[in-house]
């Protein structure tokens, strides 16, 4: 072994400093654990993301459902609400049909007795007690106020005849109708036979002239009238109005002696000069023969029913408040027909009645004459055919039909907005409070998890600093990982195991014992000449302070060299080249070493005599130095 410098003195005293190992291996750990750190962060990160996806997916789910379930309430509702109008619009118009065969039933049989009796015939014949069983009628057919007529069949050859038993029969018709009739109280028949044209008669529909009726062939005088009241817009009485020159009536006309059944068509009633109310007029055949199987019996007059379907429709819907309205559309059409020929006006083509109602609990309001429901509802739509008299087209006048009225009832706004609650916002705001209580507490826990991992890795990155002053990096992490081994196997082994539970084949503390061969090596030892004297002189204060700056000082250059720092003992610092990473150079490294610590020494002795006192300048560096090949 070669030595620089003075012989040296010892001692017994140990100190440890830095490992010697390069920094970019003792950056590693870090930069390992600052990525962790990262990922943790990004793990966070991604935890929050999908809490808060979750939160407003089960939020909308929610808000969904029970928008579902107010949505399902309403249309079962509306369902109940469509299905209660239905079913009473049919049973009233099934009744009212039914009235008025019976009415035309009662008629006959009645007229057929009579007129043979009295040796008469049709049409001179006046329906006694007319006022009375026109209001059973009335009653029977479930429709408030009805305008009902009686219209005989007058031949051409009979018109003076029948105008003039008309003119003696209206006397005894009006009285009995101001004795029946409520409202006819305080009035005169006189009154009545002044505004009574005493000819079958038109009136002129530009001038409003009342002209005797000029229609060919048979007349439909309007005969017996209930409730008694005057012509409407006109202050003269309905009786003896030819009502084939109207051309609805007329229309109806032709088909009900064809069919020689009942038939319906549409129209419009004038309450008052600007007003007109939608309904439709009713047409029942009246026979010479009470006898229904009878094929030959004779059409003789007609019964005349105008149905305003306001009055229809009145406590239909019994179901609801104010609030639930329901909007029922009223449709007529005719069945598909052959081609009319070009000659033939086909009015049963342009047949369109459409009327819309809005139905409030039991009270009905008229929107208009056009379908004006609310297109959004069109998927809960609830049509039914409600009068369909099943006549056979074929029987009926060319260019004419029967139509087939319908029902095509909607749910409105307002009764929707009745199954409207607050139930959607509450629940979903319950919803979105119990998962941000849930956050909440997640970021609590994990603040305080946090707080213990850093106290932990606090500890953790003390102990491995007291341990990488001890040893290299790579011995450091090689004692590591054979810590971690040892446990492993000692939970795994559970017979060989020594006295202190450690397996037999390690040593003392748990691992088997790090030793590896380096060959090529050199060996640097140095120690601060006249120490021994110098110290014994100063405070130990001061003799740390020299220690300290010398040593420090050696370290920083064996850092920057690659050189390992074996130990400090005394006065005596350690070190080698070569291990633990092997270097050729070695012996070279540690001459470098070894010039650059002589040369710091004297730098610093100089430096430090101002604070340690004027011999502190004397101490110098013994350097010793050994290769192994």
């Amino acid at each position: 072994m070669n030595r620089l410098g003075p012989e040296s003195d010892s001692s017994t005293d140990g100190d440890a400093t830095h490992p010697t190992s390069s920094q970019k291996q003792d950056n590693i750990p870090l930069d390992v654990a600052r990525t962790e750190e990262k990922n943790v962060f990004r793990v966070k990160i991604l935890v929050a993301l999908i809490l808060l996806l979750a939160v407003c997916v089960v939020a909308t789910i929610t808000y969904l459902l029970v928008d579902s379930q107010e949505r399902s309430n309403f249309e079962s509702q509306f369902t109940g609400y469509a299905s209660e109008v239905v079913t009473v619009s049919r049973e009233k118009t099934s009744q009212l049909f039914n009235a008025l065969d019976a009415f035309s039933v009662s008629i006959s049989s009645q007229a057929a007795g009579e007129l043979e009796l009295r040796n008469l015939s049709w049409p001179f014949y006046r329906i006694p007690d007319w006022s009375v069983r026109a209001q059973r009628l009335a009653q029977l057919s479930g429709v408030e106020d009805p305008s009902v007529f009686f219209a005989p069949i007058v031949q051409q050859e009979e018109r003076k005849e029948w105008e003039d038993f008309a003119s003696h029969s209206y006397p005894i018709l009006y009285q009995d109708a101001i004795e029946k009739e409520a409202d006819k109280e305080g009035t005169t028949a006189k009154e009545f036979l002044d505004k009574t044209v005493p000819i079958i008669h038109k009136i002129d529909s530009v001038d409003g002239l009342i002209l005797p009726s000029t229609a060919p062939g048979e007349l439909l005088p309007a005969f017996q009238q209930y409730p008694l009241n005057f012509f409407p817009l006109l202050p003269i009485m309905s009786m003896n109005f030819d009502l084939r020159t109207s051309e609805d009536i007329n229309e109806l006309f032709e088909v009900t002696k064809a069919i020689k059944g009942p038939t319906i068509g549409a129209f419009s009633v004038s309450v008052d000069v600007e007003t007109q109310v939608p309904g439709s007029q009713i047409m029942q055949p009246v026979f010479d023969r009470a006898d229904t199987a009878d094929e030959d019996r004779k059409v003789v007059g007609i019964v005349l029913l105008q149905l305003y379907w306001l009055d229809h429709f009145q406590n239909l819907f019994q179901g609801g408040d104010a609030d639930a309205r329901i909007i029922v559309v009223l449709k007529g059409s005719c069945p598909a027909l052959p081609e009319a020929p070009d000659n033939v006006v086909d009015k049963a083509r342009s047949f369109d009645h459409i009327v819309t109602y809005q139905i409030d609990g039991s009270k009905p309001i008229l929107l208009g004459e056009e379908d004006l429901h609310d297109p959004k509802y069109d998927s809960l739509e609830v049509t039914e055919t409600f009068i369909d008299l099943g006549i056979d087209q074929s029987k009926v006048p060319e260019g004419l039909c029967v139509p087939t009225l319908s029902l095509h009832v909607y749910p409105s706004e307002s009764l929707e907005r009745k199954f409207e609650t607050d139930n959607r916002a509450i629940y979903t705001s319950v919803v979105v409070v119990i998962f941000a209580f849930t956050v909440l507490v997640f970021l609590l826990y994990d603040f305080v998890v946090g707080r213990l991992q850093k106290k932990v890795m606090d500890r953790i990155n003390k102990q491995d600093m007291i341990v990488a002053n001890v040893f290299p990096s790579a011995i450091r992490d090689r004692l590591y990982q054979a810590q971690g081994n040892a446990l492993q196997q000692k939970q795994m082994v559970g017979e060989s195991i020594d006295s202190l539970g450690y397996p037999k084949e390690m040593g003392t503390f748990g691992t088997a014992p790090l030793a590896d061969l380096f060959p090529n090596t050199t060996v640097v030892f140095a120690d601060i000449a006249g120490f021994t004297a110098w110290s014994s002189a100063r405070e130990p204060q001061q003799v740390f302070i020299l220690l300290e700056s010398i040593y420090g000082a050696l370290d920083h250059i064996a850092n920057r060299l690659a050189i390992f720092k074996v130990e400090t003992v005394g006065d005596c610092y350690v070190a080698a080249a070569g291990l633990p990473e092997p270097m050729d150079d070695h012996a070279i490294i540690a001459c470098k070493f070894a010039r650059e610590a002589l040369k710091k020494m004297k730098e610093l002795t100089h430096h430090l005599e101002v604070s340690l006192g004027p011999d502190t300048a004397a101490l110098d560096l013994r350097i010793g130095i050994h290769r192994y090949d």
